[in-house]
């Protein structure tokens, strides 16, 4: 964690890391669609994202503590895939519910016609 040149840690070129069929694909993406990935598509799931972080390290405000946090590569990857299986939720979530959304209002015109 200490490169800061960019380059993907040791981590990576590592045998099981060349045996990892996602890491594969991940480094093949265009960077383009690794942002669009990245980013939440609304404000209220970015809001419990950074929700669920604080959770997860402790939400001390930084205005009055100065705060820092410290861990190993090992929980750091733990940390990651939290907030990844969480975001994969809350994104299915969004979708379900601007489907159910789309649905009640075709529901409730088809309704008002008759």
């Amino acid at each position: 964690m200490d490169d800061v040149t960019g380059r993907l840690p040791e981590i990576t070129d590592s045998r099981s890391a060349q045996d990892n069929a996602l890491l594969s694909y991940v480094k093949r993406m265009d960077p383009d669609t690794i942002t669009q990935l990245s980013r939440p598509t609304s404000a209220e799931v970015m809001q419990v994202m950074e929700h669920n972080v604080v959770g997860l390290l402790g939400g001390l405000p930084s205005a009055h503590f100065d705060v820092s946090v410290t861990t190993n590569r090992e929980n750091l990857g733990r940390l990651l895939a939290s907030a990844m299986m969480s975001g994969y939720f809350l994104r299915g979530a969004e979708q379900r519910l601007a489907f159910e959304e789309q649905f009640t209002a075709a529901f409730d015109d088809e309704a008002a016609h008759d």
